[in-house]
């Protein structure tokens, strides 16, 4: 099985999870002389063995994460940070950049009270912002051609 398909996996079982638990939630409790809409118990264990599959899944890409690589030969769990960082770089400058040019600010009743000066850099943040979202962009591509490549580590 390829990496890309255990990842598919992986999002199905927490799919399943969150449904049979949202279920078992729903049918834990009911009125006396009612029926539950569903056997709580049942779906309790049908919850458990998501989970039980999940964290197989889990383990696997996590061990396949740390051996495989991308084009450029860093490890997939190394990728995998430097994109998450990236995300989190974007994001920072992006809002730096929003509450400079003045967004999400509240308009007071007579605006010539207020004088706003801008600390920063607008341009050079959304720019910098941009440089960051490309080369998000790009490592995706990497990480999501490795991930159909490479084959997943078997337990």
């Amino acid at each position: 099985m390829k990496l890309a398909e255990a990842l598919i996996l992986r999002s199905d079982r927490k799919r399943t999870y969150e449904q049979l638990k949202g279920r078992a939630q729903a049918s834990a409790r009911h009125q006396e002389g009612e029926t539950p809409p569903e056997d709580a118990n049942s779906l309790l264990a049908g919850a458990q063995e998501a989970l039980t599959e999940l964290e197989g899944l889990i383990r696997q890409i996590n061990a396949t994460n740390a051996s495989a690589t991308v084009e450029d030969g860093q490890t997939l769990t190394a990728a995998l940070a430097e994109r998450d960082v990236l995300r989190l770089r974007y994001s920072l400058l992006t809002s730096v950049a929003d509450a400079a040019a003045g967004r999400n600010q509240q308009a007071r009743q007579i605006r010539s009270e207020l004088t706003f000066v801008t600390a920063v850099s607008v341009r050079d943040l959304r720019s910098a912002a941009d440089d960051i979202a490309k080369r998000h962009r790009e490592l995706d591509a990497r990480i999501q051609e490795a991930n159909w490549r490479v084959d997943l580590v078997e337990d």
